[in-house]
């Protein structure tokens, strides 16, 4: 009875320790190249492949959830996964309710595409995705916001009439651009908007926080996170 009774408060221990080892990464899976569904139905892309190598350095295990973008921070908050890791800039307003690592990448430059290269961006529609930095600059111009849920919606809304242009981050439109035949092009002067993009934590968890900044910390000083940001991002993003 005794053994049978040390063999469950064992187990209980190695259960106890093998889920605080674990960590959820919510991320929002529409977002390429930082994060997207592969056709295997995976998360797939930059910060994919960044988060698997973060948590080996941070020597914890990984498990992907993806959460609709509009409400990714308050599930977090609410505690369905332990972070975001999903193209989230760090800004003052996000920084009440969560606490970031440092940027894993830097400020990174959001561009308009449009149909057109006379579009007016002053007095025009301009789509962005809710809840972005590129929505939040949109109310601080004269321009009207029409807002979506996805980044893919925004695109669409130009393509369909409903927008004159999108404001996002460069990075994303660059191959839609690119790729759309000069049907789309970027417009007007790129705009530096936040402090780069970091995975956010609730505040109740800055051991975790720590870790995971030192894991990143330590991609910058061995080079492999620019390697990361060439393969994913391309040659002219920003890095450090």
């Amino acid at each position: 009875m005794k053994k049978f009774m040390l063999s469950v408060a064992v187990l209980a221990m190695s259960t106890s320790f093998a889920m605080a080892d674990t960590v959820r990464l919510g991320t929002e899976g529409a977002y390429p190249p930082y994060n997207f569904i592969n056709d295997n139905g995976e998360v797939d892309g930059f910060e994919r492949e960044l988060g698997d190598e973060l948590c080996k350095r941070a020597e914890m295990d990984c498990e992907w959830v993806t959460n609709d973008w509009d409400s990714i921070i308050p599930n977090l908050v609410s505690g369905n996964y332990d972070a975001i890791i999903a193209g989230m800039s760090i800004t003052p307003e996000r920084q009440e309710v969560v606490d970031f690592t440092q940027n894993y990448t830097p400020p990174s430059p959001s561009a308009f595409a449009a149909l057109s290269a006379d579009v007016d961006l002053d007095g025009g529609v301009v789509a962005a995705q809710t809840g972005t930095i590129q929505a939040a600059h949109i109310t601080t111009t004269g321009a009207t916001l029409l807002e979506f849920s996805t980044p893919d919606e925004t695109v669409a809304a130009v393509r369909n009439g409903e927008a004159d242009a999108v404001l996002s981050d460069k990075d994303f439109l660059i191959p839609l651009v690119e790729d759309s035949n000069g049907d789309m092009v970027f417009v007007g002067d790129d705009i530096p908007l936040g402090g780069g993009i970091g995975m956010a934590f609730r505040k109740s968890d800055p051991e975790m926080r720590g870790k995971f900044d030192a894991a990143i910390q330590s991609m910058k000083d061995d080079g492999t996170l620019n390697e990361l940001i060439i393969k994913w991002l391309g040659e002219d993003s920003p890095r450090f």
